[in-house]
């Protein structure tokens, strides 16, 4: 299965794209997910857990993901 995943700020900026189209064994779960990005290049730079949102809903690491599921990557932000 492939999944759909964008990508913001930082994590485009490591990537090297927007959106990225990520091969992984279903069933699949959002902590799959991660390590499947962990081997791509620039993956080396997402933190110990990203904050990963499945149909614009922030999604656990045991979340099921289907390949019709809208999947982000959540990158870190600062306010003030």
């Amino acid at each position: 299965m492939t999944v759909p995943v964008l990508l913001f700020a930082s994590y485009a900026d490591a990537f090297g794209t927007r959106k990225l189209l990520v091969p992984v064994q279903a069933p699949c779960v959002v902590a799959d997910l991660v390590a499947a990005l962990r081997t791509m290049p620039g993956g080396d730079r997402l933190p110990a857990s990203p904050l990963v949102a499945v149909n614009q809903t922030f999604a656990a690491p045991d979340r099921v993901i289907g390949a019709a599921d809208e999947v982000a990557l959540i990158p870190p932000v600062a306010g003030g």
